[in-house]
């Protein structure tokens, strides 16, 4: 699928002959001209209402939106108070406070929520600006003000809504054409929360600022394919789950957005990419809940609205079997008052299917061999099931670190192989560290987390993985008795090695073998293999450990490798002191030689359960 456009082709077949500009500009003529317009119409919000009474669960989230709103009224409203070189943090505080009051007030109809909500977008209003040198600042705030102008619209003094709407127009659509910076057209989160943001306020403004707010449409439909045809070939987002979440919840308000105030999504929401995206998303959760969270991501997931959105676009349940465990411990273990939940929660009220008939998907495997080539298996969609995944990929594409090899690993419901999450991008720019340079001496690989000395994977003579190298996925198998992933990481580890295989098998009895070939590039290489854990180690001899964390454990065997002696590395207090510490947290593994002259094969088996003498026979991996 290299070089295809599906959005384009959709559009083409969608047009029927006509260019993109003529077609947007038809539809711009006959958008919907009552407020509110932006998801969902007035005579939809009876409907909404219903749904929430009847079914418990999305009823259940409903009361802790409410209680959140509640908590809302006391609270003074947001200031202006930039963090560094972003307002980021107040922008999403405005999303959600405005949209939980307003989806509160159209729910109840009680005048506390409205008052509350207009408040917070006055004083969003009267900032000096919304920050337009990091532009994802002024996405999200103008996508705060289009919600609130268009769902309380009727509501508003006609001197608010003035206000309101010139904040729209001056400091969000206006300012993003002074402003048009490589976010324009490029193919990652940015594009998507910028133009989504940008256009629900183009669209909440339309019939009073009709000039600048088709400008901004109309650029926004023709950018917006560069970031959905980014999405692997099987929907694998490039910059890992967490950032998935992003862009991708934007994406899906930008498509939404136009489809409920135009008619139509121009064929959007027909993108083959964009459109395998949740079930990439879905098969990224180990049965911890935790991500595989490779790149800049961290582990912690959360209760995610757009998956909503796809489950009932594409009709299918199974899309929530995860979300649904995630929304019922949110609703179980949430004190209401803490605020702890996502800025576009209203969002998954809105969209939420009936959640009574979800059946576990079928599919317990999952490759995409795009950018990065990622392989995923498990036993089973239980809490308890054994699940390993495996990525390749290049340290440079966007948001991504020195993780090609590495592998996250759950077993009996603990996560035994952990990627350490994402360091915070203040705390070391504030330091005057350059972390958007991907070049081979950046600043960015002397933080630990983000370097192959703190990953699951190897580090050949101490020496840091090649940002210019990309490990490709060379074999997949989703079959019994062995699923697996094998991805070849030489390029990564030019000058390094010579030759570098790793594979990662899922065996019937839900252990995981993780097996490398290698041949040095020199006379010969020292390799460190190692995997990070909380788990407390015992060492039990020099090939064999036991991994013990909430009562469970965890046989740790090293099948070959000549010359292993098992170690403990220190992870939880890393070497630079820009370096966040990670409590909790060590690495076991072990130091080989491998010579140019022969092939160095190692093999590790992770035994759910304990250490066992029921060990397999260890094959060549091409012979997997």
């Amino acid at each position: 699928m290299e070089g295809k456009r599906p959005y384009v082709e959709t559009q083409r077949r969608a047009a029927a002959g006509d260019d993109l500009e003529e077609q947007v500009r038809r539809a711009l003529d006959k958008a919907v001209e009552s407020h509110p317009r932006l998801f969902f119409s007035t005579e939809e919000t009876e409907q909404i209402r219903q749904r929430l009474e009847s079914d418990p669960l999305p009823g259940e989230a409903w009361a802790v939106l409410r209680a959140q709103a509640d908590a809302m009224l006391d609270q003074d409203p947001i200031e202006r108070d930039q963090v560094g070189r972003r307002l980021l943090g107040v922008s999403q505080t405005a999303l959600k406070r405005v949209g939980y009051l307003a989806f509160a007030h159209r729910m109840t109809g009680e005048q506390s929520y409205r008052d509350k909500a207009e408040e917070e977008m006055l004083a969003a209003a009267a900032f000096s600006d919304w920050n337009p040198s990091h532009f994802l600042d002024v996405g999200e705030m103008t996508a705060a003000l289009a919600v609130g102008y268009d769902w309380l619209y009727d509501g508003l003094s006609p001197e608010s809504r003035k206000t309101i709407r010139e904040a729209i127009v001056h400091k969000g659509l206006r300012t993003s054409f002074d402003h048009a910076g490589w976010w324009v057209d490029s193919a990652n989160n940015w594009s998507q929360v910028c133009h989504g943001g940008l256009t629900m306020g183009a669209l909440a403004v339309i019939e009073d600022e009709p000039e600048p707010a088709k400008e901004v449409i109309m650029r926004a439909m023709e950018n917006i394919h560069r970031p959905m045809d980014a999405y692997g070939p099987n929907g694998a987002y490039p910059e890992g789950p967490g950032y998935w979440n992003y862009g991708t919840s934007f994406n899906v308000l930008f498509i939404e957005a136009l489809a409920s105030a135009l008619g139509t999504d121009f064929g959007l929401s027909e993108h083959d990419r964009f459109m395998a995206s949740p079930w990439y998303y879905l098969h990224m959760h180990g049965p911890t809940l935790g991500y595989y969270n490779y790149s800049d991501n961290s582990e912690s997931s959360s209760v995610n609205p757009p998956m909503y959105w796809f489950a009932r676009k594409l009709d299918a349940p199974a899309l929530l079997w995860m979300e649904q465990r995630k929304l019922a411990e949110f609703v179980g273990t949430t004190p209401p008052e803490t605020g702890r939940s996502d800025r576009l929660f209203p969002f998954l009220l809105i969209w939420a299917p009936t959640l009574d008939r979800i059946q576990a998907p079928d599919p317990l495997h999952y490759v995409d061999e795009g950018q990065p080539p990622v392989g995923v298996h498990r036993t089973a969609w239980d809490e308890n099931a054994t699940y390993i995944g495996l990525k390749g990929g290049s340290p440079r594409i966007p948001h991504g670190q020195m993780d090609a090899g590495s592998f996250v690993m759950d077993a009996h419901g603990v996560r035994w192989g952990v990627e350490l999450s994402k360091q915070d991008y203040h705390s070391l720019e504030a330091r005057g560290l350059n972390l958007w340079d991907m070049s081979q001496d950046s600043d960015r690989w002397t933080v630990f987390r983000w370097n192959n000395r703190s990953k699951n994977t190897l580090v050949v003579n101490g020496e840091l993985q090649r940002v210019d190298g990309t490990a490709p996925i060379i074999a997949f198998s989703d079959e019994p008795p062995m699923p697996h992933t094998i991805t070849d990481m030489g390029a990564v580890y030019e000058g390094q090695l010579a030759e570098a295989k790793r594979g990662a098998a899922l065996l019937e009895n839900g252990a995981v073998l993780i097996q490398d070939e290698l041949r040095a590039s020199g006379a010969h290489a020292e390799v460190r293999w190692g995997m990070v854990t909380r788990a407390d180690v015992e060492i039990v001899n020099v090939t064999r450990a036991i991994l013990r964390e909430d009562g469970e454990e965890l046989g740790f065997h090293v099948l070959a490798g000549d010359g292993v002696s098992l170690e403990i590395y220190d992870t939880a207090t890393p070497p630079e002191e820009h370096d966040h510490p990670n409590p909790g947290t060590r690495m076991i593994g072990f130091t080989v030689d491998a010579e140019t002259v022969a092939e160095t094969r190692l093999a590790v088996l992770m035994n759910p359960g304990g250490l066992t003498e029921n060990l397999p026979d260890i094959r060549p991996l091409a012979e997997w």
